[in-house]
């Protein structure tokens, strides 16, 4: 079974700080280290958008303009986790957060497309009050 389970979300006030996590398993994911990782969001009533992605090294990442200097995305190879740390929260970055994995060969970069990835974990919510 291929499992990607996101946590840490939660509720938060505007300023602050939540880290998320994701952890990967099953057999898919024997070769986690060699997968590209991202993380999309989806606030009610939009479309799932682009958040942060990393290499399979964790050497590249790339952040969405929204989020650029308060989100960074990282990764644990051995672990099998990827995280999200978020902060200077904002009302706006309300939304549920997907981590994604993209398990297809030809994967050495970093991608910001929802095609982009084979596999996405169930969300976990964050809510940033005013």
């Amino acid at each position: 079974q291929v499992q990607l389970v996101e946590s840490g979300g939660g509720l938060v006030q505007a300023g602050g700080s939540l880290g998320l996590s994701c952890a990967a398993s099953g057999r898919a994911f024997s070769a986690f280290s060699t997968y590209a990782m991202g993380w999309f969001r989806q606030a009610p009533g939009k479309e799932r958008e682009f958040v942060a992605a990393i290499n399979w090294s964790g050497g590249s990442t790339y952040h969405a303009d929204s989020v650029k200097g308060r989100f960074t995305i990282s990764r644990d190879n051995t672990r099998k986790m990827v995280y999200l740390q978020m902060n200077s929260l904002k009302p706006e970055d309300t939304a549920v957060y997907y981590c994604s994995a993209r398990t297809r060969s030809n994967s050495a970069g970093v991608y910001l497309q929802r095609w982009d990835y084979d596999y996405w974990g169930q969300g976990t919510q964050v809510t940033v009050s005013s």
